[in-house]
């Protein structure tokens, strides 16, 4: 069974950064294209950044230049550097395989920006 388990959250202040990270087990991590999601209070979870397979990346509007998603095959670890954070960045941050189908979710890892 396929386990993620997201860490690097905390508080921050606004411009601050924070690195994620996000651990596969269960699966070939490195035969699936992997995403960060976030999930603000109130609002719908949202997808914020993927990395494909190859390493290639797409970034939504909101994020993009500020955020960087890396991966490590190696260490079945996916990445979210989150530069210049602002308020709106706060929510607890997913990661997930990207595509039609996810796997199970894990608790995700709570990011607040506040002054």
């Amino acid at each position: 069974q396929v386990q993620i388990v997201e860490s690097g959250g905390g508080l921050v202040q606004p411009g601050g950064s924070l690195r994620l990270s996000c651990v596969v087990s269960g699966t070939i991590f490195s035969d699936y294209a992997m995403a960060w999601y976030r999930q603000a209070p109130g609002k719908q979870r949202e997808l914020v950044a993927i990395i494909f397979r190859a390493g290639d990346t797409n970034y939504k509007d909101p994020v993009q230049g500020r955020f960087t998603i890396s991966r490590d095959n190696a260490e079945n670890t996916v990445y979210l550097q989150m530069n210049s954070l602002k308020f709106e960045d706060t929510a607890v941050y997913y990661c997930n395989r990207f595509g039609p189908t996810q796997f199970n979710w894990g608790q995700g890892t709570q990011v607040t920006v506040s002054s």
